[in-house]
């Protein structure tokens, strides 16, 4: 299983959500680029990064650095936010982003996931966010009428491989991650399945592990100290 460390970028800063609300909002550097060798340093193989101003927006509003970031860290970068375009997927993929993360599109603009997949293949991921384990988008903002794990089916058919299952009630609150939602999700398709959300002690990490999952996204965990990144990945590994 892989650690993603997670920076999520609100006007120019690394900031984290709560349950996703952006008024509730924790400004923890002002400098995601700085973030990113912090994470690098400690261990981690690629990194989560989310342009929460584009994924509010829709349009891209901090790709720029998002590019500096994958361009200069040396490591892998994996983006969503505000992605509506199969050009913002490939100038994210030009400027040295590894995969791109399609969420709001899933719901919104099918075709664009099955364009992508055709002409990106495994470059593109799709973010499956629940709430009450139905789908939301534009930014979580909007809570749709879809069950997610019909969304994730429908993906799958597209030819999508890579799945970030998040469930906002658990995100950036530290009281653990929906291993039941998770499971269930890995069990019903054949997708690779990265957990988000609620991510706050190493035990999260072994039950999903233990659970099939084959990433997990840490944000909060990791920027309060309740995770440390080199150990996490230690677990990983089974050391």
């Amino acid at each position: 299983m892989i650690i993603y460390p997670a920076i999520d970028i609100k006007e120019g800063k690394c900031v984290r959500l709560q349950m996703g609300r952006y008024d509730k909002a924790t400004i923890y550097s002002d400098d995601p680029a700085e973030t990113a060798m912090r994470w690098k340093r400690a261990g981690a193989q690629i990194l989560h990064i989310v342009d929460l101003d584009g994924a509010r927006s829709g349009m891209p509003a901090n790709h720029g650095l998002i590019s500096d970031i994958a361009a200069s860290c040396g490591i892998k970068v994996q983006a969503g936010g505000g992605i509506r375009t199969k050009g913002s997927i490939r100038t994210l993929l030009e400027a040295g982003v590894s995969r791109v993360v399609l969420g709001t599109a899933a719901l919104n603009d099918p075709g664009l996931i099955m364009q992508a997949v055709l002409e990106f293949g495994e470059q593109i991921a799709v973010g499956i966010d629940a709430r009450d384990g139905k789908a939301a988008a534009d930014g979580w903002e909007t809570t749709s009428s879809v069950d997610a794990l019909e969304l994730a089916e429908k993906v799958e058919n597209f030819g999508v491989r890579t799945i970030i299952y998040t469930d906002i009630s658990k995100d950036g609150m530290l009281k653990g991650p929906n291993i039941e939602a998770m499971e269930k999700m890995k069990k019903s398709t054949g997708m690779n399945v990265i957990a988000s959300g609620g991510v706050s002690r190493l035990q999260d990490i072994i039950d999903l592990k233990n659970g099939g999952a084959d990433g997990v996204i840490i944000g909060k965990a990791l920027y309060t100290g309740d995770i440390d990144l080199e150990e996490a990945i230690r677990v990983c590994k089974g050391r």
